[in-house]
């Protein structure tokens, strides 16, 4: 990840009034892997108390393994590190941990991904996972009044069987956790694993009343984009940027209005850009696509939302009229009320007004 340093070294610092408007914005976060937040000195305390042997041996050396080539490198070592969550109480620190360091970063409403079956292939219960997860949520809601919801996600790179036999287990926990668990993704590997592979359980979780999303178009062609919109009926693209190799669909996401969850940090570490002046964020915002800034696996990634928001607005150049536009979309693309989208909007606006 030289090469990245050394690309971006160039690029001139913001000034102080825009970092401190940066950091002060209420925003939204719409893609967040929440075992993506798993950071190394938690996963070795887990490792620790749950006797898990890691192959490294500190915290450094661990870090230093967070040099990925492509997706592929990394789902290998956030597999593997997922390996130390075996209890309720692993799951809530996990997640309160990542509310934190959310809260600092100014974050109203997060919708957080959870991907049950990387833990129920190890024999790890779904209703634990559920209820560690969902106790640290409520538990923010209610002394924080941190919004949030979950949206269970299934592993592209398994079969739909499995999807289907994760659905059919997580469903009756739907009414102790309705308050939070609103929608179903689709995440992992893309490559090989089309959208149209998960076709009918996809169908199962509408019919169900699930709000529905999907990771396409980060590695996968602008068609996955597509697919995922006309085979799944996903309302929103997770990732999403190699849209703009087609223009028609550029047109069509445009017209739709279809946000995409882009994730530039991550985008940077994966090797989907190489320089994060070279990113399209700004030319797919200005293309009039609803475009929102997010911190997808932040602990592997290198940032929060802050440094997501910092990167790209020191990369590109943005105005504080395009990074208010990327914290409103967000607002407008989230599964809330629309009293509840209208309330943090007019919060946004309050704040831009008094800075």
């Amino acid at each position: 990840m030289e090469a990245h340093m050394n690309s971006t070294s160039t690029t001139p610092p913001l000034a102080a009034e825009m970092i401190s408007f940066i950091e002060g914005l209420p925003k939204a976060e719409l893609h967040l892997h929440i075992e993506g937040t798993l950071e190394p000195e938690l996963l070795f305390s887990l490792a620790q108390r749950n006797n898990v042997a890691l192959p490294y041996a500190s915290v450094e050396e661990l870090r230093a393994a967070y040099a990925f080539t492509d997706l592929q490198s990394f789902l290998d070592l956030y597999y593997a590190g997922a390996a130390v969550l075996q209890t309720e109480q692993d799951f809530y620190e996990m997640t309160m941990a990542y509310i934190v360091r959310s809260r600092a970063d100014n974050v109203r409403h997060s919708e957080i991904f959870f991907d049950p079956q990387t833990h129920t292939e190890r024999g790890i219960g779904i209703d634990v996972v559920f209820a560690g997860i969902a106790r640290a949520l409520r538990e923010a809601r209610e002394k924080h009044g941190f919004s949030s919801a979950m949206i269970m996600s299934f592993l592209r790179h398994l079969s739909e069987e499995d999807a289907f036999a994760t659905l059919e287990v997580a469903l009756p926990l739907r009414a102790e956790y309705r308050d939070l668990w609103i929608g179903i993704g689709l995440d992992s590997a893309e490559r090989g694993n089309p959208p149209e592979k998960f076709a009918r359980v996809f169908a199962r979780c509408r019919e169900l009343g699930f709000h529905l999303v999907a990771h396409a178009g980060e590695e996968g062609p602008p068609q996955y984009v597509k697919d995922a919109l006309d085979v799944l009926h996903v309302e929103r693209i997770d990732h999403g940027v190699r849209s703009e190799e087609d223009p028609v669909l550029m047109k069509r996401l445009a017209a739709e209005r279809i946000p995409l969850t882009v994730c530039p940090l991550s985008n940077l570490k994966l090797c989907v850009v190489d320089d994060m002046r070279k990113h399209n964020l700004a030319r797919l915002l200005h293309a009039g696509l609803a475009v929102t800034v997010n911190s997808d696996d932040p602990a592997y990634f290198g940032g929060y939302m802050n440094a997501n928001y910092l990167a790209v607005a020191a990369a590109l150049r943005l105005s504080r009229t395009e990074l208010v536009m990327l914290a409103r979309n967000a607002v407008e693309a989230t599964f809330l009320p629309t009293t509840v989208k209208q309330q943090l909007l007019l919060e946004l606006d309050g704040y831009c007004m008094a800075h």
